[in-house]
């Protein structure tokens, strides 16, 4: 049986993207302002309990959508999470198609990712401590394979697996950049995934991909180019979609599964403890305490 305190434990982070702003259907919800070494995160963060599992619900570019791609604080975002307790990140993300198969209106669940920002701080580890960890399976498998049955279960258009390459942006893609990620076989492209996913595994946080399709970039010859309306358009019905699989998916949150992610620091860290400076490792003591104590146990 759970004790009161493992009940009020927040489990599962929801980070919103372009038209999720909220979740329906919390109760007993509260709002947060978390104070991080990195700053502010994007928001106040609404905690409470959906289909019986604590969420965290964090809106990635604000209320009101104030902050573009490249303006989101993603370390405070990562980070404030981490400090709530949760150990499964949900990314609810817009993203245009790169394949006739992948259909406006349909859910992709990718697997991969390739990374081409340019201004974006993609690393807890600087200032005197250096940490590479694992990126080969950048997406966890059993979020992905839970968000999957979700999907299935309220009856998406879904795609499994795929590459995600993630822009800069705030511009769309020119119609040679276009044509260039397709000739890379890649499957959906976005603009807020990274880095995102790389300070979620830092932070040894499990993390999945809920990919909300839009539009066609501006490849497709028979479609018009993409525009902010016409993306606006189909967003607001797979949103709705959106809210239907995260209550699907709670229920695979009841007894949470020991996953690698969570160890994801072990052997990571190369610089020496007594290199580590005091300040330092008072920054990233909610980070790095259990890879650098291992007797300590997980989390």
């Amino acid at each position: 049986m759970k004790t009161k305190k493992q009940d009020k434990r927040v489990t599962v982070g929801v980070i919103g993207g372009s038209g999720l702003y909220d979740i329906e259907g919390l109760t007993s919800a509260r709002s947060v302002r978390v104070r991080t070494p990195f700053g502010a995160p994007s928001d106040a963060i609404t905690v409470g309990s959906l289909e019986g599992i604590r969420v965290a619900f964090l809106s990635r570019h604000g209320r009101g959508h104030v902050l573009n791609p490249s303006e989101i604080n993603y370390r405070a975002n990562i980070f404030a999470l981490k400090s709530l307790g949760v150990s499964h990140v949900i990314s609810v993300s817009a993203v245009g198609s790169m394949k006739e198969s992948i259909q406006p209106g349909d859910v992709a669940v990718p697997d991969q990712f390739i990374d081409l920002t340019k201004r974006r701080v993609s690393t807890f580890f600087d200032n005197g401590i250096v940490a590479h960890v694992a990126f080969g399976e950048p997406m966890c498998a059993e979020l992905r394979q839970a968000l999957l049955t979700a999907g299935e279960h309220v009856g998406a258009n879904l795609h499994r697996g795929g590459t995600y390459v993630c822009m800069e942006g705030p511009q769309f893609s020119t119609k040679a950049e276009s044509r260039l990620y397709r000739q890379w076989g890649v499957d959906v492209i976005g603009m807020t995934n990274m880095p995102e996913a790389k300070l979620a595994r830092e932070a040894e946080l499990c993390y999945a991909t809920l990919a909300l399709v839009t539009d066609y970039d501006c490849w497709h010859e028979t479609e018009e180019a993409v525009t902010v309306e016409a993306v606006l358009g189909t967003l607001h019905r797979n949103v709705a979609l959106a809210k239907q699989i995260l209550r699907a998916v709670m229920p695979a949150f009841t007894n949470p599964i020991e996953c690698p992610c969570h160890r994801a620091l072990d052997n990571a860290i190369l610089t020496a403890p007594k290199r580590i400076s005091s300040p330092a490792r008072k920054k990233l003591s909610l980070l790095i305490d259990r890879a650098l104590s291992p007797k300590k146990g997980v989390r």
